[in-house]
């Protein structure tokens, strides 16, 4: 069975809110968006390097898929990001033209995701996409989680994990990085 691997850029408070750029979610009046960008390091993109070699498939929500397919869908197909099968979960959309190789999950998200994990193939790479990540970490579907950890508290934002689900997780690796960004990779204990 293929594994879901979720990959976010998280502060030490458990925001994982527009990470990227100031314009990037700015849902709920949030107003520190780019976070991420003064802690750059290489490390960082020869981890995505290593998540991206096990994997050829994308599950993203709607708003992650719609940020990503503008960033990425410009570039050349080899550009890991458009060499995948791209999967977003959207009850709104309605095509998913706007990035190549990409197919509309609706309906019974849940049964349609462990469908997936059931098809053959690689790893399934998740990021962003936080309402869609906390329901399937509720349903236990989530099957490693490699954390980016910053270090700075926003003090409010989306947030990787549900409010009042028990996670029991056991650290496979660790490493911190020059900016003092922490590389965290767990599984389900």
């Amino acid at each position: 069975m293929r594994k879901i691997i979720v990959h976010e850029f998280i502060t030490l408070d458990g925001v994982i809110q527009a990470p990227g750029s100031p314009t990037e979610d700015t849902d709920g009046g949030f107003a520190h968006g780019g976070w991420t960008l003064p802690y750059w390091h290489d490390e960082i993109g020869a981890h995505f390097g290593q998540i991206f070699a096990d994997a050829d498939t994308l599950l993203l929500g709607r708003k992650t898929w719609q940020g990503h397919g503008e960033a990425f869908n410009p570039n050349p197909a080899e550009d890991p990001f458009n060499g995948f099968k791209k999967y977003v979960v959207s009850s709104t959309l309605k095509s998913a033209d706007a990035w190549r190789d990409s197919s509309i999950i609706r309906g019974n998200v849940i049964e349609e995701v462990r469908k997936l994990k059931s098809q053959p193939g690689k790893n399934i790479i998740m990021d962003g996409s936080s309402v869609l990540v906390q329901a399937l970490i509720e349903h236990d579907l989530v099957d490693e989680i490699v954390l980016h950890v910053y270090p700075l508290a926003l003090g409010g934002g989306k947030r990787l994990f549900p409010e009042g689900k028990r996670l029991n997780l056991r650290l496979i690796e660790s490493s911190a990085l020059p900016t003092g960004v922490v590389y965290q990779r767990y599984q389900p204990a």
